[in-house]
């Protein structure tokens, strides 16, 4: 999750409180001990929402996005492959035979899947699965209590309510559902600390080395996380600077220096893999036809509560629609949000910075068209106005804005319980304010505060804030239970029948549409055959991405008699294309293991190819005699 921060070096926490907090300098004894508990709730919470799959981890997918969910167990055993049989892991012709797919043109997630290669040889790309994602839900909410407990505020409490909600938002634990690469955030934190210490005096050069290597390998993770990242970094910066000019042209030279070292770093460590994403084999420009430029956040959203949380109700879902749950935070916490921008907008300069992001990443997320639950108005939204083939936000979907307004909201927590936390409290335990250096700019825009406290608000901001987000806890994400590959596949009896260079064909062949099962057949195999079609965006015959290869006659023939539920009557010409198909795959062995559509699915190969055999708990049709 894209998440704005302030720079420590600039006592930013706030106005009228600076010389009361000195967020960089703090005891180390109590904390440790406090980081501890909350790395281990956040621990515990990532279990807790993987549970469902735990109950069967080798049989059970997301109910609500089961393609996408063994998509990622195919790419944990892409990783094992690459790092077993040391092959270019940028490329695989595992899938999509012959032509193969771009690894770095798809969410690939290489940066996990190659350190992690030895876990998922040993554990499976399935438990590797629910493994990771419960542990990445947790190093987010980690990074992001780092982060604002050593950056921003002073209370440890504030910074585990904003780190829990950096790394389970409702729109996080909504890609949850079969998408890791979403809630792989937890290096998002680190890198909005370092852009935002490019500016230190003195060291440009370690600030930008650091920042450097943390781009580049975020790249390997989500790039496009890195790209609002990289958006929220530039408002924050640029709102910075509209309200402290001095102290931004102060450290502009210093910013800009440190800037150029993490861009040169990153040049050269990512740009062969950034240039094989836009020029390698299998690389496309754009997406037919620009589709996720219309999904925009429908307003209602924003006050609606998510389907996985506690307060959340799927049926809301036919209201508003299923689209993906970037913000749907529900009316108490947009409530609070918006109180607690009244009352600290003035004293705070972390609260205004917080509240420009969240203004003007809201608007950017309406997309072409405004919607609202579920109705398009007719009133032209800000995408209306971009280009569908501009460069860099060509694949990006409006909605995904929304999820730096997620982050925000989250800092906007810890800021408001942090406030909470300093009413009432004794000057006595106040912390001396270090005496200013020369330079230093002041963030102190009023008298500091009177020693005089209303004790009564530090309670009422703690149950405010608690009453805000407990309706947004987690629920277990839903789970589906998913008939096992065959015993044909997975006992390695395919052996036989697949020679190198040749192709194991599945019935029915992997898409985004169908073959979910046989998709896993290679994934729980390690990838040792290379299968037809798959799921995966490549280019079409005018080099733009489409979700899939291009049916072929025999993969549409396949897919339509699926959908009707009955067979055609076949004639020479089907046969013909068939074994056209089959050689173009490069088959060896077409496979029909159980299925819904099992018997007319059958009954069409068998009209294309011929009776088959019954080996173990398959159909085979040997097909090495008629291709040749």
């Amino acid at each position: 999750m894209a998440v704005p921060v302030v720079d420590p070096s600039l006592n930013p926490v706030t106005d009228a409180d600076s010389a009361e907090v000195e967020p960089t300098r703090r005891p180390r004894r109590r904390p440790a001990r406090a980081d501890l508990l909350a790395l281990g709730a956040y621990v515990l919470l990532g279990i807790f929402v993987c549970l469902n799959y735990w109950g069967d981890v080798t049989g059970r997918v997301s109910s609500h996005l089961p393609t996408d969910h063994s998509w990622f167990e195919w790419l944990f055993a892409h990783g094992a492959y690459s790092v077993r049989h040391l092959e270019n892991p940028l490329f695989t012709a595992r899938q999509n035979a012959p032509d193969g797919v771009n690894m770095m043109a798809n969410t690939s997630l290489l940066g996990m899947t190659l350190p992690l290669a030895p876990l998922t040889l040993l554990l499976g790309p399935q438990v590797m699965y629910a493994l990771y994602l419960g542990g990445a839900l947790a190093a987010t909410a980690g990074t992001g209590y780092w982060m604002l407990s050593r950056h921003l505020v002073r209370s440890r409490a504030a910074a585990f309510v904003g780190g829990a909600f950096l790394g389970f938002a409702p729109g996080v634990i909504h890609h949850a559902n079969g998408q890791p690469n979403f809630v792989s955030n937890f290096l998002l934190p680190l890198i909005v600390v370092r852009v935002l210490r490019l500016g230190e005096p003195g060291r440009w050069r370690r600030n930008g080395l650091v920042l450097g290597a943390l781009v580049t390998y975020q790249i390997f993770i989500n790039e496009e996380m890195l790209l609002l990242t990289a958006l929220a970094c530039l408002v924050v910066v640029l709102a910075y600077a509209v309200q402290r000019p001095r102290a931004t042209r102060a450290a502009a030279g210093t910013f800009l220096a440190g800037l150029g070292v993490a861009g040169g770093l990153t040049l050269v460590l990512a740009a062969y893999p950034i240039w094989y994403q836009f020029n390698g084999p299998q690389s496309y420009r754009g997406l037919q036809g620009g589709v996720f430029h219309n999904w925009g956040e429908d307003l209602v959203a924003f006050v609606t509560f998510a389907r996985d949380t506690w307060a959340g109700d799927p049926a809301v879902e036919k209201t508003i629609g299923l689209t993906e749950q970037n913000t749907w935070f529900g009316w108490p916490l947009v409530l609070l949000s918006l109180v607690a921008l009244v009352l600290l907008v003035r004293r705070s300069l972390a609260t205004r910075i917080v509240a420009v992001l969240i203004v003007v990443f809201s608007v950017a997320a309406i997309g072409p068209w405004v919607r609202f639950d579920g109705v398009e108005t007719g009133v032209r939204g800000p995408w209306s106005y971009v280009p569908d083939d501009l460069p860099l936000v060509e694949m990006m979907m409006p909605t995904r804005l929304t999820l730096v307004v997620a982050a925000a909201v989250g800092v906007l927590l810890a800021l408001t319980w942090d406030a909470a936390h300093r009413q009432g409290r004794p000057l006595a335990d106040r912390p001396r304010v270090p005496a200013q250096r020369a330079g230093e700019p002041t963030t102190s825009d009023a008298a500091p505060a009177p020693v005089a406290r209303r004790r009564w608000l530090r309670p009422v901001g703690y149950a405010a804030v608690a009453l805000a987000v407990l309706p947004l806890f987690p629920r277990p994400l839903p789970a589906q239970q998913i008939d096992p590959p065959p015993h044909f596949i997975t006992a390695g009896g395919w052996r036989p029948y697949v020679p190198a260079g040749r192709t194991l064909v599945p019935v029915p062949i992997p898409s985004n549409v169908h073959g979910l099962p046989t998709l896993r057949w290679s994934a729980l195999t390690g990838q040792e055959f290379p299968v037809p079609g798959g799921y995966f965006i490549g280019p079409n015959e005018l080099g733009e991405g489409v979700f899939g290869a291009p049916n072929r006659p025999t993969s549409t023939l396949i897919y339509s008699t699926m959908d009707k539920g009955q067979v055609p009557a076949l004639t020479d010409e089907n046969r013909r294309q068939a074994i056209e198909d089959l050689r173009f795959w490069r088959a060896s062995v077409v496979v029909l293991g159980a299925h819904p559509r099992e018997a007319v699915l059958r009954e069409l190969v068998t009209g294309l190819l011929g009776s088959p055999q019954r080996v173990d708990d398959v159909w085979v049709w040997d097909v090495r005699a008629l291709v040749g």
